[in-house]
Protein backbone atom coordinates (compact mmCIF):
# COMPACT_ATOMS: atom_id res chain seq x y z
CA UNK A 1 0.00 0.00 0.00
CA UNK A 2 1.78 3.15 -1.13
CA UNK A 3 0.93 6.59 0.59
CA UNK A 4 0.60 9.61 -1.48
CA UNK A 5 0.74 13.58 -0.15
CA UNK A 6 1.61 16.25 -1.63
CA UNK A 7 2.63 19.35 -0.06
CA UNK A 8 -0.05 22.45 -0.34
CA UNK A 9 1.18 26.01 -1.59
CA UNK A 10 2.74 27.79 1.48
CA UNK A 11 2.02 24.36 3.71
CA UNK A 12 4.62 24.86 6.33
CA UNK A 13 6.77 21.92 6.96
CA UNK A 14 5.48 21.27 10.51
CA UNK A 15 1.78 21.34 9.32
CA UNK A 16 2.57 18.94 6.30
CA UNK A 17 4.52 16.63 9.14
CA UNK A 18 1.28 16.62 11.00
CA UNK A 19 -0.94 15.53 8.18
CA UNK A 20 1.01 13.17 6.91
CA UNK A 21 1.22 11.32 11.05
CA UNK A 22 -3.06 11.66 10.16
CA UNK A 23 -2.44 9.86 6.73
CA UNK A 24 -0.54 7.30 8.77
CA UNK A 25 -3.07 6.58 11.26
CA UNK A 26 -6.21 6.97 9.41
CA UNK A 27 -4.00 4.04 6.74
CA UNK A 28 -3.98 1.57 10.47
CA UNK A 29 -0.52 1.05 9.46
CA UNK A 30 1.07 1.59 13.16
CA UNK A 31 -1.36 -0.21 14.44
CA UNK A 32 -0.60 -2.93 12.47
CA UNK A 33 3.32 -2.52 12.88
CA UNK A 34 2.62 -2.88 16.77
CA UNK A 35 0.13 -5.85 16.28
CA UNK A 36 3.17 -7.78 14.47
CA UNK A 37 5.92 -6.64 16.50
CA UNK A 38 5.68 -9.96 18.99
CA UNK A 39 4.41 -13.21 18.10
CA UNK A 40 0.80 -14.05 19.40
CA UNK A 41 -0.17 -17.58 20.05
CA UNK A 42 -3.68 -18.75 18.36
CA UNK A 43 -4.82 -18.88 21.58
CA UNK A 44 -3.69 -15.76 23.34
CA UNK A 45 -5.17 -14.09 20.40
CA UNK A 46 -8.81 -15.62 20.74
CA UNK A 47 -8.13 -15.10 24.54
CA UNK A 48 -8.12 -11.62 23.91
CA UNK A 49 -10.93 -11.59 21.53
CA UNK A 50 -13.27 -13.35 23.76
CA UNK A 51 -11.98 -10.90 27.01
CA UNK A 52 -12.97 -7.71 24.53
CA UNK A 53 -16.56 -9.51 23.40
CA UNK A 54 -17.12 -9.66 27.26
CA UNK A 55 -16.32 -6.81 27.84
CA UNK A 56 -18.55 -5.02 25.12
CA UNK A 57 -21.70 -6.94 26.35
CA UNK A 58 -21.05 -5.86 30.01
CA UNK A 59 -20.90 -1.83 29.05
CA UNK A 60 -23.60 -2.60 26.49
CA UNK A 61 -25.32 -4.26 29.52
CA UNK A 62 -24.90 -1.86 31.90
CA UNK A 63 -26.05 1.17 29.34
CA UNK A 64 -29.28 -0.52 29.19
CA UNK A 65 -29.86 -0.70 32.83
CA UNK A 66 -29.53 2.69 33.64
Amino acid sequence: MALKMRLRANESIEQAVRRFKKLLERSGIPKELRKHEYYEKPSEARRRAKLRKLKAARRKQAANGR
